[in-house]
């Protein structure tokens, strides 16, 4: 029986959506695979590795039948990728056995049956719905998930925190050592709604979201939040577990600050963190009036040193700091500068953009 017949391209762009979550080894071995079903000319793609979901849909249907099979999702990905770029693709099921053709091409693969393949619930009952452009959402993630943790024994920090409150929609993550806080306003209001979305699910909307003004609905549930975009729809579990208070770790108050290119800084840093090594990447700043200066050193007695002259009254502050963290926020900004403020050497420094109280950057100190 034919189930799709299309141009490669046209059947490659769905595959490439929901591919992203298979893992390539897991204890249920048809998660390998993707469910394909087709009604008329309507074939749906869905994905999942029990935490996450996703499912496309294409107008690439042949013949009229409704059926539905697994396969394995790399293997068919892999095979389309290597074909022609114009050609022509069909893909037919005959004795459990899906067979891809193109020009003088041909592969038979084995399938699982569509019953034994396990999706995800959906919630009966989603608590808010906020709709946002998709560059919108991408931004707000974009700003903060470099400080998601990863695999850490507070499994809570594994993800993002994903707040809704009157007008805002606040995403926050941290690691321990540094925290990322950035909100946008949106047109709708709503009850406050608090949740943990897991690492995995933010990395993949990443990949798939656009940077269009196309919308996106995002629904929130107790245990799982649904995304629907596109031609897309994203379903994923939820973190369980109680985000520590950003609105603590965020330091008020502090009289030492000044602004500086984000270019410029990002420079430096990238140059002196050449002298860090891979066990330990401390640079040192001595702030003081008029003049930053940032230096690093490795256990080759090796050296680095830069200077930078800033509009800059304070107190002199000398401060040590992981330069991967200062590397973080500075490649995923784009503003041309930025404002650093501090305390003294053993409080946390925030780093901010000029005029703009959406976002907030903390990183905590360390000991050089």
């Amino acid at each position: 029986m034919q189930l799709v017949k299309t141009q490669r391209d046209t059947l490659l762009r769905p595959l490439q959506i929901v591919s992203g979550i298979v893992e390539r080894r897991h204890t249920l071995p048809i998660l390998a695979n993707i469910l394909i079903r087709k009604d008329g000319e309507k074939v749906s793609f869905l994905s999942t590795d029990i935490e996450v979901q996703i499912t496309t849909h294409a107008e690439v249907g042949s013949g009229s039948e409704a059926v539905a099979t697994t396969v394995a999702a790399r293997k068919l990905l892999d095979i389309l990728r290597a074909l022609p770029d114009s050609g022509e693709v069909s893909i037919s099921l005959a004795n459990k056995r899906l067979t891809v053709q193109s020009g003088k091409s041909r592969f038979a693969l084995q399938t699982l049956a569509a019953e034994e393949f396990p999706t995800v619930a959906q919630a009966e009952q989603y608590n808010a719905q906020v709709t946002l452009p998709q560059k919108t959402l991408k931004h707000l993630f974009n700003m903060v998930h470099f400080s998601m943790a990863q695999q850490d024994i507070r499994y809570y920090l594994n993800g993002l925190l994903l707040v809704v409150e009157g007008k805002n929609v606040i995403a926050v993550a941290t690691d321990g050592h540094r925290l990322a806080f950035c909100q946008v306003a949106t047109e709708q209001e709503f009850p406050r709604q608090e949740v943990i979305i897991p690492r995995k699910t933010i990395i993949e909307l990443q990949r798939l979201l656009d940077e269009s003004d196309d919308e996106v609905k995002l629904e929130i549930a107790n245990n799982q939040v649904k995304l629907t975009f596109a031609d897309i729809e994203l379903i994923s579990k939820l973190v369980e577990g109680k985000f520590p208070d950003y609105t603590r770790v965020v330091p008020k108050g502090y009289k030492n600050s000044f602004t500086i290119s984000r270019e410029q800084l990002l420079r430096s840093l990238q140059r002196a963190a050449i002298m860090t090594s891979d066990k330990f990447k401390g640079v040192r700043w001595v702030i003081a009036p008029g003049s930053l200066k940032i230096s690093s050193t490795n256990a080759d007695q090796e050296e680095a040193v830069e200077e930078l002259e800033i509009d800059y009254g304070g107190d002199t502050v000398d401060i040590g700091f992981n330069v991967s963290y200062l590397l973080d926020v500075l490649n995923n900004l784009k503003n041309d500068y930025v404002n650093i403020a501090l305390g003294d050497a053993n409080s946390s420094a925030l780093v901010t953009i000029p005029d703009n109280a959406d976002f907030k950057y903390v990183v905590m100190p360390m000991r050089i």
